[in-house]
């Protein structure tokens, strides 16, 4: 992968009782430019805010994983310190096969 991902330190998937699922991340700089999510229905997941940085959610809880790859999109919150929201957005969720993340990267996060 060209562009080594950032690990997401703390992060929330919230399902509603319509199976509608929000994304809880903190805040970054700049405003998303055609933000995705790329799922492989396992322990991790890509947020793509953009191509150039892409957000490495690492450990999927396995309470939500079948519901994450089966939604055509997902509600991104992103929060700021004090608790309030900077911007939420809708995104797509693309299933995959295979996350485009190197072994390397998953051994240095684990």
């Amino acid at each position: 992968m060209a562009n080594k991902p950032e690990l997401e330190g703390h992060y929330d998937i919230l399902q509603n009782s319509n199976g509608e699922l929000m994304l809880s991340i903190r805040s970054r700089k700049g405003v998303p430019e055609n933000p995705k999510i790329l799922y492989d229905g396992g322990k991790h997941a890509l947020l793509y805010r953009n191509k150039k940085k892409p957000i490495f959610l690492d450990y999927i809880n396995p309470k939500i994983s079948k519901s994450l790859f089966s939604v055509e999109t997902v509600i991104i919150a992103e929060f700021i310190d004090n608790g309030g929201i900077a911007r939420s957005y809708s995104v797509p969720v693309k299933r995959v096969r295979k996350l485009p993340v190197s072994k390397e990267f998953l051994k240095r996060i684990h």
